[in-house]
């Protein structure tokens, strides 16, 4: 199945902004990474970016489940970019 990196950022003032969805998009990752969805994503030390991928049969899939987190529905995240991987090992 393809994987997609994702690569996105944060809105200002993220740790104080994401309190009230950080529960529910943990919850939801723990969800995707047991069915497969998500191999790994987290954010980079100065909480700026976030980087993830994905498995998914399309890229369409891909950007639904991104577009599904509670981070992306709230302002979270407020910009990403999707691109198909090709994992060489």
């Amino acid at each position: 199945m393809p994987k997609y990196v994702l690569w996105g950022r944060y809105c200002e003032n993220v740790l104080e902004k994401r309190a009230p969805y950080r529960q529910a998009h943990l919850d939801r990752l723990s969800q995707l990474k047991d069915e497969g969805k998500v191999i790994t994503l987290g954010p980079t030390k100065d909480v700026t970016r976030v980087f993830g991928v994905y498995e998914a049969e399309t890229e369409d899939a891909a950007r639904q489940l991104v577009e599904d987190d509670p981070y992306w529905q709230n302002g979270i995240w407020t910009e990403y970019e999707l691109l198909e991987w090709i994992q060489a090992f």
